[in-house]
């Protein structure tokens, strides 16, 4: 989104000078737009952060500092391959699944949530060494809900141990749950608690996130260290 705005800032310096004024503004004013859309709209998982939430949140003020290819490659081939993934943090959901996540959602697409808004998340889908976030056995999922849309549901799962998700793509057989709840009332912050036992080394965190204001399900991946 940023880099869109760049870009229409760039095609004002080939106006005539009348226009420039009022295009500017026009620019300008399109940008604000988007940006508070985006920014009003939905939520995500932001600790352990998903793959998203995490490259915007490390990098959405540097975004094309070539330093991340070495520092963070996966977030460098997230940011190259969509920068809206990132923009958009909030919106990796998928409307009218009805619940049947895994008819919804194809093994290796988990993290796209089954390549949902045109393809916007595939990134998400790579297998490498993604930036893990520390955890003990008991941890605790942090969403962050802009829109207060409330949960029918959580589902949490954890991949199995032995599963390599820098070299695997991740199936749902790959999962195993460890948290399952009820309904929350609307807000803008949920915890979830989770108990676990028996887990070391790098694994992927899987929520499901079903909403309460309609039949809209988010798929979030976050990847972690049990240590």
């Amino acid at each position: 989104m940023r880099a869109d705005c760049h870009d229409r800032a760039r095609r004002v310096r080939r106006v005539s000078w009348p226009l420039r004024v009022l295009t500017l503004l026009s620019a300008a004013l399109l940008c604000l737009l988007s940006w508070s859309g985006t920014a009003s709209a939905h939520g995500s998982v932001v600790d352990p952060a998903s793959r998203n939430y995490g490259c915007w949140d490390r990098w959405g003020d540097d975004f094309q500092n070539p330093d991340m290819a070495q520092e963070d490659p996966m977030c460098w081939q997230a940011w190259q391959d969509n920068p809206n993934a990132m923009w958009n943090w909030n919106g990796l959901y998928r409307n009218g699944v009805g619940g049947n996540h895994q008819a919804a959602v194809p093994n290796g697409q988990l993290c796209s949530g089954g390549r949902t808004e045109g393809g916007r998340y595939n990134s998400l889908d790579a297998v490498g060494p993604w930036k893990t976030t520390p955890v003990a056995d008991n941890f605790t999922v942090q969403l962050h809900d802009q829109a207060s849309h409330g949960a029918d549901y959580f589902k949490v799962y954890v991949t199995r141990q032995g599963f390599d998700p820098t070299t695997e793509a991740m199936g749902w057989d790959d999962l195993q749950l460890v948290a399952e709840t009820g309904r929350y009332a609307p807000s803008q912050n949920y915890a979830i608690n989770v108990n676990t036992s028996g887990y070391s080394g790098r694994h992927v965190v899987y929520t499901i996130w079903q909403a309460s204001h309609m039949d809209q399900a988010y798929y979030l991946c976050s990847d972690v260290d049990f240590g």
